[in-house]
Parts: structure tokens; sequence; C-alpha cells
């Protein structure tokens, strides 16, 4: 059987070819009416924890990978039992003796996170001072590792804290980050619905509890 014509498809498609040989316009930084969108970033990480705060999203600030573990060793205990899910990286691994013991563990590499998963253990691409926002990619375990958990936590480098949503594009396009995995995700706080009679809904579509661990200096 030969292939169906589609005519309508095959100028869509055109249409996208000719749009990706330029690059896009860029977005003005301000409103119409001329004032700034978000306001200056002045201390990066003080903005950071303030705007996480307003998101509903914890932020947990640390010294060292030790301290780091132990602050995520808390924050597991908190949980109810259940199996954890962990990005498979070399820091994650090290890390792992510290709070593994008594629950069950999947790695990244052994498939996606399941159902009866309570918490995903994650590292961060950027963070983004000035919306307290988190960027994650494929390389986290896939789209499921930031949605099906009650819980995720994100352990981040005070580095990889950036003032600006365009400064952090500009950052994973130069490290080919965008291109290396299928998706990057922005997370700003826990997932929240008010559609329903305006009552707010924490959970709703995703996890109902955001921890970000933004580790000061590598041992």
């Amino acid at each position: 059987m030969g292939a169906t014509e589609n005519p309508s498809r095959e100028r869509i498609l055109e249409r996208i070819r000719a749009a990706v040989q330029s690059p896009a316009p860029r977005q003005p930084a301000a409103a119409p009416d001329g004032r700034a969108i978000f306001s200056p970033v002045g201390d990066a990480l003080e903005r950071f924890q303030s705007e996480c705060a307003a998101n509903l999203t914890e932020c947990l600030v640390t010294s060292d990978n030790t301290a780091s573990a132990a602050t995520i060793e808390g924050v597991l205990a908190s949980l109810p039992p259940g199996e954890l899910f962990v990005q498979d990286a070399p820091e994650l691994r090290r890390m792992a003796r510290a709070w593994q013991a008594g629950r069950g563990m999947r790695w990244s590499s052994e498939g996606g996170p399941g159902e009866a998963s309570q918490a995903t253990l994650t590292l961060a691409e950027v963070l983004v001072a000035a919306t307290g926002s988190i960027l994650v990619s494929a390389s986290c375990g896939g789209r499921g590792a930031s949605v099906v958990a009650p819980c995720h936590i994100v352990l981040a480098r005070l580095e990889q804290l950036v003032p600006d949503l365009e400064t952090a594009m500009a950052r994973v396009y130069e490290r080919g980050t965008a291109f290396r995995n299928s998706f990057m995700g922005l997370i700003t706080g826990s997932s929240r619905t008010a559609d329903i009679e305006k009552l707010l809904v924490i959970g709703a579509h995703g996890p109902r509890r955001l921890v970000v661990v933004v580790q000061r200096a590598d041992e």
C-alpha cells in the first residue's frame, strides 16, 4: 500500500522547517508600560529563598556533601515508608549510604518511578533566583521523576544559581543540555490548582511537597 498523501501535514512541516532556520526574536524584558517584569536581583541566594517561600517550596541550604546527605536523610525521615526513586548520578550514589537503610530504592537506570514511590531525589540543571524556579531535564529519570511521587527532593549546588530565566536558558543551551535531553521542565513551587470553587488544592498534578537542597560547596 502506498503512502497516503496529506498536503496539509506537508505544509505544516514546511513552515516548521522554515521557522527553525532563523532564531526566534528576543522578547522584551519589560511590560508594555515600560516596567520591568521581575524586580532586579541583588543577593541571588536571598532572592531565591524568598521566592521559594512564596511558591511553597522548601529551600534548605547546606555547607557540603556530608551536610546535604544528612539534610536529605532528615527529609526522608519525615515521609511515610515507601520506595525512593533516585537519579542515577555519581554524587547521589556516594551519598546513598547515609539514607538508604530501611527504605527501598530504585535508581533511574532501572526504569522510571513506580506509583508506590513516596519520594524522588534528583539533581537540578539550573536554579533561577528571580522566580524561585528549578530547571530539570530528562536526565533526572524522565518526566515521571518530577511528577509521580508526592515528594520531590532536588539537590543543587550554589554555583548553579543564576539571576533570571534568560541566563538560565543561555546556560543550558551553552552546555548542550537542551540538545541531549528529550525534555526540560521549569518547576516553580509544589503542584497546585484553584480551578474548582477557588479552593487551593496542593498536589493536584504532581508532588504536594517540593524540597530543594542548595549546597554551598563540594567537599
